[in-house]
């Protein structure tokens, strides 16, 4: 049992973790911070950013605010109607909501807007479910179950499972599951005939055999990779390993997860909320969470501006 202030430092703590690991990922793979620096370590006092991943994380927490979270198809579909189909545009968008976001105006529902999907497989239904584990707190089967749901607008099959782990995850973690805990929740909800299943499996064995990040860093590069950058298969396994190897030191894991490369702002919003999770907000550096706690609008317009402590309160209070 949580009192009020612990159940919105810990939503807090997700979704600011959530934007940190993002944001910080993202700008630790460009170009200038390599010649800058080889490794990012902090913030620069330049302005950080929001991409597609702290976004739609947003448009998945108004889904549950608006439904009262009483979770369903239908308020997800009206969620993604109100808050985005009138864009033209989704800058920095994922391929697959921007197929999503088509196959809705074409008239599909889910789950076909997520199975007549060519990305169905990316981890943009993972980056986003983060808000679910917040409100299911402590009910993984009802984490995997909304997750679900939110998931099939825009995926299938490993795509749909990648947003399960990620939402037992957060939801283990808010009520104080260890490491250990939330990565045998995870796996829990992935089929184990799966893709997913099988990369989690070896991330997993690359961490027992190798057990430092130093060793393990080119194994989880090289033998998870997709020629596909963003499949679930490769980024949310890797995530997990990057959590697994933070052993809950917020700082340590968002440095891990932003100069991972590749899909380093998805891996690190992962990581980010996980830990996030965890230690709550009065545990991550508040410069960090004040660089992030405004999303700036890159991809989704109507999330510029908007409070994640203000959101984060509103998810807290949707919890049983």
């Amino acid at each position: 049992m949580m009192d009020e202030r612990r159940k919105v430092d810990k939503a807090f703590g997700a979704l600011a973790g959530l934007a940190i690991g993002d944001s910080f990922g993202d700008a630790s793979r460009t170009e200038a911070n390599h010649q800058r620096f080889g490794i990012t370590m902090d913030f620069t006092a330049e302005a950080s950013w929001s991409t597609d991943d702290t976004e739609f994380a947003l448009l998945t927490a108004q889904a549950l605010i608006d439904c009262g979270g009483q979770f369903s198809t239908e308020a997800v579909v009206a969620a993604w109607e109100k808050y985005i189909l009138y864009q033209e545009d989704f800058h920095r968008g994922g391929s697959s909501e921007i197929e999503a976001v088509v196959n809705l105006k074409r008239g599909l529902k889910p789950p076909y807007t997520g199975m007549y999907n060519a990305y169905h497989h990316s981890d943009g239904a993972a980056m986003r479910a983060a808000p679910i584990g917040i409100v299911c707190a402590g009910d993984l089967e009802k984490a995997a179950r909304f997750a679900q749901i939110d998931a099939e607008v825009s995926h299938f099959r490993d795509g749909v499972w990648g947003a399960q782990a990620v939402a037992v995850g957060v939801a283990c973690a808010m009520v104080g599951g260890g490491v250990d805990d939330v990565i045998a929740a995870a796996k829990s909800v992935i089929p184990g005939d799966s893709w997913f299943y099988y990369t989690f499996s070896k991330a997993m064995a690359i961490v027992d055999q190798y057990e430092t990040l130093e060793e393990c860093w080119v194994p989880l590069h090289t033998e998870l990779w997709t020629t596909y950058k963003a499949a679930v298969p490769e980024a949310v396994s890797q995530a997990f390993a990057l959590f697994r190897l933070s052993q809950g030191d917020f700082r340590r894991g968002v440095i891990y997860s932003g100069n991972f490369g590749r899909d380093a702002d998805t891996i690190g919003a992962i990581v980010g909320a996980l830990l996030g999770a965890s230690v709550g907000a009065a545990q991550i550096p508040p410069r960090w969470i004040e660089k992030t706690r405004y999303p700036t609008g890159t991809c989704l317009e109507f999330t510029k501006g908007k409070d994640l402590a203000q959101i984060a309160q509103e998810l807290a209070e949707l919890m049983d």
